[in-house]
């Protein structure tokens, strides 16, 4: 179970990753990052990079407690 929810995260981060960069050629199109950040931000599937390496973070971090 957790090996599938590394998998998810790591697949929603370099989707979302992956977006962002390309986004990045809005860039060459309008001047400033303030622009930049209020686009993606408006962008659903940039927030899978956040989300996705929140999961990654926990499928490899959680429980907490360590067994040995």
């Amino acid at each position: 179970m957790r090996f599938f929810f590394y998998l998810l995260g790591f697949g929603m981060s370099v989707i979302g990753g992956t977006t962002m960069i390309a986004y990045l050629n809005i860039m060459a199109s309008r001047s400033d990052w303030k622009e930049y950040l209020l686009f993606i931000s408006t962008k659903v599937e940039c927030y899978f990079l956040p989300i996705g390496l929140f999961i990654t973070w926990l499928s490899i971090f959680f429980p907490f407690h360590d067994d040995g």
